[in-house]
């Protein structure tokens, strides 16, 4: 693996993703992408009613996958919905599905030539994963990805 590029900037904060000012945040959806709990929740919420309408029309979304949708009332300017494994005690093929939702939403932002991207803890809340596992599987995956993608900020 080369160095990381000097050029790309990565953050780690904490705070209300839906007040971040990026080209895209990514949700922690579930399947049926029309809103839930914990993040995913707070998204819609803050989206307001027409990120659900436009959300119905994309069908469901699998383990692993991701789908982009437009902000609406949120700063980003599009929402790029994965949907992370649920924990169940990692022989489940969930580091693969994790690192899956990362380079999912990466190929998609790149797609849509969008160079900021905010990431919650993907799977960390109601599915359980566990942080200090998950955490090195979105470092790791970010990484690799920002060493041959020159166009994307964390």
């Amino acid at each position: 693996m080369s160095a990381p590029r000097e050029s790309s900037l990565v953050q780690v904060v904490t705070g209300d993703i839906t007040s971040f000012e990026v080209d895209t945040i990514v949700n922690a959806a579930n399947e049926s992408l029309l809103g839930g709990g914990g993040v995913d929740g707070t998204i819609h919420r803050a989206a307001g009613p027409d990120l659900l309408a436009e959300c119905r029309t994309l069908g469901n979304c699998k383990t692993g996958a991701a789908k982009i949708t437009a902000g609406y009332k949120l700063p980003a300017r599009y929402v790029i919905h994965v949907v992370g494994p649920v924990w169940r005690g990692g022989t489940h093929g969930e580091a693969n599905l994790l690192a899956s939702c990362y380079r999912c939403a990466l190929d998609i932002a790149c797609t849509h030539r969008l160079s900021t991207i905010a990431f919650p803890a993907i799977s960390c809340g109601a599915y359980g994963y566990p942080v200090n596992e998950a955490a090195l599987i979105a470092v790791r995956e970010v990484s690799q990805f920002l060493n041959v993608e020159p166009r994307i900020s964390m």
